[in-house]
């Protein structure tokens, strides 16, 4: 703990009271903001990797194994996510908060922009899926230093007791972005599909560089967290933070990397297999993206709730409430997404994005009070990117291995998603309690 002496006040007064500040409001809208964007272009990919990528680049592999190649470009990206967090989040904790995350949203633009405008296989032969999965990896290097750092600049700037609703800004921006990524989709596939295929589907990911400059605009007129600045002065720690949170907190990376597994699961599942699967079945393309697009209104509404219910009750009360929902509703989830109708499909992805949004509204918060200030951006980005990646990067592949294994049942399917929430739930329940944590006594 750093002591300071009485006539030199320290840079965590400078924290206010309320979020109600012109300062608050611009951090939280930065927060929000730049998440929203980093995630538009990052899942963005996932949509084109559901409805386009196996055309485009795997053609010759047939629509079975065309799926899974497309879904493994898909989760190239999700593997990088945590040595994303890792180099970020060492710069973040030893730099600062701010800087990275402009460095973060420039890179995310740029690859994003490159994958609109890569030549097909068909042009150029297998140097274009080389090259797509090389761009989708720099995609992953830059998301994973976004999360972290934008909940930091919330939590890190808010009162305490308004840490949990601070902190979901952040985790607002990903169903933000994924409801513009398929808002984007949805509106080329209105084109004929030879366009579609050919020129319709580059639109959206062209769109990105435009929403990373107005983005950084916003970010850059933000000021560093408090608590940071306080570390600076003490010059607490001059080891890497990575050392410190493997050797230091491991069972806080942990608990959180299995919780957090537990919430992307789910996207995985819906969003990515369940858009391909449901789509293969029969289901209108741009019928079922607008389907999707409800279902991240939803997990933004339930976000809000549970990260405001989460300051109420304490974090894990709240995640724990979500778990055990999503364990009870999976399989009447993937019986309405096999029915192979938008109807179905609709149900499903409102229904499981709003428990998702339950046990996501808390978890920037969750997550980060379990580390100290010296190392937070490193320990909550690993744990928050690792569980993406474990959830969210390898369940599509995975759940299509498992309908060819199981002759296109989803028996198999539904026990891996129990199975996730009930471990994430024990996770939960071994975790510490931060609700009431002061964060200034954990630099």
């Amino acid at each position: 703990m750093t002591t300071h002496s009485q006539a030199e006040p320290t840079a965590v007064d400078a924290i206010p009271d309320s979020l109600n500040t012109k300062q608050m409001r611009r951090i939280l809208a930065s927060s929000f903001l730049g998440s929203a964007i980093e995630f538009y272009d990052f899942l963005l990919y996932a949509t084109a990797a559901a409805l386009v990528f196996g055309t485009v680049f795997f053609a010759d592999l047939g629509p079975g194994m065309a799926a899974f190649a497309s879904f493994g470009t898909l989760a190239a990206g999700y593997v990088a996510r945590p040595l994303g967090g890792v180099i970020f989040g060492h710069f973040g904790d030893r730099v600062g908060r701010k800087a990275v995350l402009v460095v973060a949203m420039l890179t995310m633009g740029i690859a994003t922009t490159l994958i609109g405008l890569l030549p097909t296989t068909a042009q150029i032969g297998v140097v274009a899926p080389i090259l797509l999965v090389a761009l989708r990896v720099v995609q992953g290097l830059a998301v994973g230093g976004e999360w972290g750092g934008a909940v930091l600049m919330a939590l890190e700037h808010a009162p305490a007791r308004q840490r949990g609703f601070a902190a979901s800004f952040a985790n607002l921006g990903g169903p933000a972005g994924a409801l513009l990524a398929t808002l984007a989709v949805s509106a080329v596939t209105l084109l004929p599909d030879e366009q579609f295929l050919s020129w319709g589907w580059r639109i959206p990911f062209l769109l990105s560089i435009v929403l990373v400059l107005v983005g950084l605009v916003v970010r850059l007129k933000v000021a560093e967290t408090p608590l940071f600045q306080n570390l600076e002065k003490a010059a607490e720690s001059k080891k890497t933070p990575l050392m410190d949170v493997l050797t230091c907190y491991p069972r806080s990376l942990i608990l959180a990397l299995i919780a957090g597994t537990s919430i992307y699961t789910i996207q995985g599942l819906v969003t990515v297999w369940g858009v391909s699967h449901v789509v293969e079945l029969g289901a209108d393309k741009t019928g079922v993206l607008n389907a999707k697009a409800l279902g991240a209104v939803a997990i933004v509404i339930t976000t809000v709730i549970g990260a405001r219910l989460s300051d109420r009750f304490g974090r894990r009360p709240v995640m724990l409430t979500g778990a055990i929902a999503a364990a009870l509703t999976a399989y009447p989830i993937l019986m309405l997404i096999d029915t192979g109708t938008v109807w179905g499909f609709t149900i499903a992805a409102v229904a499981a994005q709003a428990i998702q949004g339950v046990i996501f509204g808390p978890f920037g918060a969750f997550v980060a009070e379990l580390f100290p200030t010296r190392m937070r951006y490193t320990g909550a980005s690993l744990a928050f990117q690792s569980a993406t990646t474990l959830g969210a990067g390898f369940t599509p592949a995975i759940a299509a291995g498992l309908m060819i294994v199981a002759g296109g049942s989803i028996v198999l399917v539904g026990t891996v998603w129990v199975l996730a929430f009930l471990v994430a739930a024990g996770a939960i329940l071994l975790s510490r309690e931060g609700r009431d944590s002061n964060l200034a006594d954990e630099s």
